[in-house]
């Protein structure tokens, strides 16, 4: 890699690559990291199925997602008894940190390694830690789910791609909260779903929708159903679908017109395999017939005395 600067990290320091804060939008073609995609996919998988085996159950599968911090994605507090512990993916420091509230901590390498060779490390951290956790070890919202413990085909980590993905991520992050903001209804966090792995954020009418058929593999129908219960706008960011990753939105159910909506910029295009394409969250809404005045509002205006 090519060292402009150096970052600290808990473990010393380490050249970062030309991605220094305030430098925009890195680029990373996915051809170019998709091997190491694929690994950090079912790592972050492995991290997000702890957090689903011991969090209580939020509307939406919100209690399972992973969220951007300033080193790189976290669980966030995990309840254990009357304590908690989080799990942090640190791209700075190449490394998962498990920390308690005891002031305990495990780590473990961000390095190439089989995804079984991972999750071995990481459940004997936990069980070192008190943490010890049974999951499901199927991975989700993959064509072929090879349990975690068996997986010895995905074992690439380039640092430098780990580092850019997450970068791209708070670019996107940033945006998606500013977009949040403008919401006055019910809205997701932004929060990104390691089944896909793709940053989201989802807003909703009020209304309840129609059961979800299901389809995603290796995932039950029920998953879906619980979801999507309600009718939603959602917009995110994917690494993969084109040269550099997708922004992509879509409305369930699709309401009729949504895909001969006006979109911009001119790149953009309605996916219809996919039912979804780039575009601002008001299509979805006036084609919905969501209410809208009751639902949106300037977040400025709320921020003044009154």
């Amino acid at each position: 890699m090519k060292a402009t600067e150096t970052i600290g990290s808990p473990t010393g320091r380490r050249e970062a690559s030309g991605l220094a804060r305030g430098n925009g939008w890195p680029s990373l073609r996915v051809e170019e990291w998709a091997e190491t995609r694929d690994t950090l996919h079912m790592w972050t998988q492995i991290i997000g199925k702890v957090r689903l085996a011991r969090a209580p159950m939020v509307n939406h599968w919100w209690h399972v997602p992973l969220y951007v911090t300033p080193r790189g994605l976290t669980t966030s507090a995990i309840p254990d008894g009357r304590g908690c512990f989080e799990c942090e993916f640190d791209f700075l420091a190449d490394e998962l940190r498990i920390s308690t509230d005891a002031g305990e901590r495990r780590s473990v390498a961000l390095e190439p390694k089989p995804v079984a060779a991972f999750y071995h490390e990481t459940m004997s951290a936990l069980d070192e830690l008190g943490l010890g956790t049974e999951i499901n070890t199927k991975p989700v919202e993959v064509e072929t789910s090879i349990p975690f413990e068996l997986d010895q085909e995905h074992a690439s980590y380039e640092p430098d791609h780990a580092e850019r993905f997450w970068r791209q991520l708070i670019q996107a992050d940033r945006v998606f909260h500013a977009f949040r903001s403008r919401f006055i209804g019910k809205v997701s966090p932004v929060h990104l779903f390691w089944g896909g792995l793709d940053l989201a954020v989802t807003r909703f009418s009020g209304r309840p929708a129609p059961r979800h058929p299901g389809g995603a593999p290796n995932v039950g129908a029920w998953v879906m159903v619980e979801g999507y219960s309600h009718e939603l706008s959602s917009c995110g960011f994917w690494p993969g679908g084109a040269e550099e990753g997708v922004f992509y939105a879509y409305a369930y159910p699709e309401p009729a017109g949504f895909a001969g909506a006006e979109i911009l910029p001119s790149e953009a295009f309605y996916y219809d395999e996919g039912g979804q394409f780039l575009l601002p969250y008001e299509a979805a809404a006036d084609y919905a017939y969501w209410d809208r005045k009751a639902l949106e509002d300037d977040p400025l205006r709320r921020a003044r005395p009154r």
